[in-house]
């Protein structure tokens, strides 16, 4: 099991090129379900959970080949409807293949999903919206069970904004009867891509980026292939993490290769702190800056403070000045990061939902424990900045979000190895 071992404190600078976003490619990816011809795509990340979904793809007999540095998917010929727990177990964004398959073949039966450790993330609303359809669904021996003659298109309101329901509901309007209304839905720019990725292949969509989404069903028949490969946006969470750590190390960066617009809500909360940013149209580049304002913040849905950002921003508050507040208001074991950052001398108490922050002049290396993704991108923040030796373990979990960071830290100056234990 790898480790990443840092050395610091570092100072950063140079440029970095942000990835395709995982969270935007993986529902993409379980979309492919519902076209019978090779899909195809210009950017899809290395990533642990990328090929997760490959490999959940291809036991539902979904094919898979590289050709001219893109990935080609083709789900002409599945044969296969049912999602086994020995793959679905490594990814919570498993569940994806739920309702394409349900749309598609009229049945489907899916593993309840795994994922990070960071609370209670019911799959309800996914299977309310999938009834509301026309779908019979049992739950059954840690499995779902779902069937349907043909889906039907229907008004349905969700009960929170799931990006995942929003995503898994979507897809599954596609090859529904008539039009699929759904209302409080996510409007996170994952959303968006989904959407135009299903609209490049003839879907009639409208209103995705709001709270009101409408689909025109149509047939696996009327849809068409592109004539070019899709290219996923860019991870606006990747970016906010390397936003962050050139602010923690004080540096000049410039980060590319994304849509700022997708990150306002945190970099308005990084300028209220004192950043200095240039925002240009598919990049930041971060300045040398002193954070000499405190800031409360709320995670919430998009538009709001991303809760993928929430530990990243506390390691940044934690060398910054003043008392700063970070209320957690989506996962409620979202703070597995606060113990490994005390150790390394981060003044943080917990008090409910809350984290009071008190920034301290330094921090100092340590070897600390990666619980999930973004605590992991966290650490390794706090390891850049710290005095001495930080040993991050288990960083299987930053592999499953992050392509290659150890290579692109080390590009923009930090000391990091990544050593194999």
């Amino acid at each position: 099991m790898d480790k990443l071992v840092i050395k610091g404190p570092n100072k950063l600078s140079g440029e970095v090129n942000i990835s395709a976003a995982k969270n935007a490619a993986l529902p993409i990816m379980a979309g492919t379900i519902l076209f019978p011809f090779d899909v195809s795509f210009s950017s899809l990340p290395g990533l642990r959970d990328i090929g997760a979904m490959t490999e959940l793809l291809a036991s539902l007999g979904v094919k898979h080949r590289k050709e001219n540095n893109q990935d080609i998917y083709n789900a002409a010929e599945v044969g296969n409807l049912t999602a086994d727990y020995e793959l679905v177990r490594k990814m919570r964004a498993s569940i994806l293949v739920l309702g394409p398959l349900l749309a598609r073949f009229g049945e489907a039966t899916v593993s309840l999903p795994g994922g990070c450790a960071i609370g209670s993330r019911p799959v309800d609303i996914h299977l309310k919206g999938l009834e509301a359809m026309g779908a019979e669904i049992e739950i059954k021996n840690g499995y779902v069970h779902a069937k349907c003659n043909k889906l039907k298109g229907t008004r349905h309101v969700l009960s929170f904004p799931s990006v995942g329901a929003t995503e898994n509901l979507m897809t599954a309007a596609v090859l529904a009867e008539g039009e699929t209304i759904l209302e409080n839905v996510a409007k996170e720019p994952e959303i968006v891509d989904l959407a135009n990725f299903l609209k490049a292949h003839g879907v009639e969509i409208e209103g995705e980026g709001t709270q009101t989404i409408k689909i025109q069903g149509t047939t696996t028949s009327n849809l068409r292939k592109m004539d070019t490969p899709y290219g996923i946006i860019g991870d606006r969470i990747e970016a906010a993490t390397f936003i962050i750590g050139g602010l923690m190390a004080k540096s000049n960066i410039k980060v590319n290769k994304f849509t700022p617009s997708h990150l306002d809500s945190v970099l308005q909360v990084l300028k209220n702190m004192g950043a200095k940013l240039e925002i240009g149209e598919d990049y930041v580049a971060v300045k040398e800056s002193n954070l000499n304002n405190a800031v409360n913040v709320d995670t919430a849905p998009f538009p709001g403070f991303p809760t993928d950002v929430q530990a990243q921003l506390m390691a940044l508050t934690c060398v910054a000045s003043g008392n700063s507040v970070i209320t957690e208001h989506i996962f409620e074991n979202r703070f597995m990061h606060v113990p490994e950052l005390q150790r390394m001398g981060a003044d943080i108490s917990l008090k409910g939902s809350s984290a009071f922050i008190k920034g301290v002049d330094s921090l100092t290396g340590a070897p600390v424990m990666c619980t999930d993704l973004r605590a992991s991108a966290a650490l390794v923040l706090a390891g850049i900045v710290a005095n001495g030796i930080t040993e991050v373990l288990r960083v299987y979990h930053i592999d499953r979000g992050y392509e290659r960071i150890d290579e692109k830290l080390k590009g923009l100056g930090v000391n990091i190895e990544r050593v194999g234990q």
